[in-house]
């Protein structure tokens, strides 16, 4: 692709590539924005109004004023602490025998939590909740039944929850919901909310994950690991080479 240039500021060049390397400084909201025609048109004018400023202070010799030459060496040091980590960091290698280890050694970070589908009706009182069991038991379905009566915001799904794990639901009501079997209908269940009729529609066994599928995570972990060790032991190391005094 042509390297367009688009303006020249005494003598000096702002080319296309120029634009797009300042855009990268950006969020990516305001990216899209320059990406415009509009957008286009006013960040060429501020980067052309930075070039100027850039030419004034150069004809003002403001690269000897002692807070530029301060600021100046303030980014130094920043950016050569960041080259410094970066290379203590590099070149850390993670084996597949260390990764089987993780995997083996972690195994309950890598199980899926049982799920349970459900559905319930919730009423206020037990008489009410029993009087809906019968009409349910005497053929109305569970869904119409939740439509009619139940109070939870839930009816207009004919009362479902969808999926829940443990420890989403209030105790009494988890408690139920995880020890019925598929379709099997609850009896009433008192809760602070009131009384609960429960079906259970679909349950999930708690399930291993498979090595490949927790691979990224535990090349992750171990890559962190490996990383403040070594960056642990150098800092260690350079401390014997240099003095450090705290007062």
């Amino acid at each position: 692709m042509e390297n367009k240039v688009l303006a020249i500021v005494n003598q000096s060049e702002i080319t296309e590539k120029d634009i797009q390397r300042s855009l990268l400084r950006f969020p990516e909201e305001a990216q899209e924005h320059y990406k415009t025609e509009e957008g286009k048109k006013q960040f060429l004018d501020q980067i052309i109004n930075f070039e100027l400023i850039y030419n004034y202070a150069l004809s003002n010799d403001m690269k000897n004023d002692p807070e530029y030459i301060e600021q100046l060496q303030l980014i130094e040091k920043d950016l050569l602490i960041q080259i410094g980590v970066k290379n203590i960091m590099d070149d850390v290698d993670i084996t597949e025998e260390e990764v089987q280890k993780y995997y083996e050694d972690n195994s309950q970070m890598f199980k899926g939590a049982e799920t349970v589908s459900a559905k319930h009706i919730l009423v206020d009182t037990l008489e009410q909740m029993q009087e809906i069991k019968a009409e349910i038991t005497a053929g109305m379905s569970f869904e119409e039944a939740a439509e009619k009566y139940s109070k939870c915001p839930s009816a207009a799904q004919g009362g479902s929850l969808g999926s829940f794990t443990k420890g989403r639901m209030v105790p009494e009501f988890e408690e139920a919901a995880f020890e019925l079997e598929v379709h099997e209908i609850s009896e009433p269940v008192k809760s602070q909310f009131g009384y609960h009729l429960i079906q259970v529609d679909d349950k999930t066994p708690e399930e291993m994950k498979s090595l490949e599928e927790s691979r990224h995570m535990i090349v992750k972990n171990l890559l962190h690991q490996k990383q403040n060790e070594k960056y642990i032991n150098m800092i260690t190391k350079l401390k014997g080479e240099y003095q450090v005094e705290i007062k």
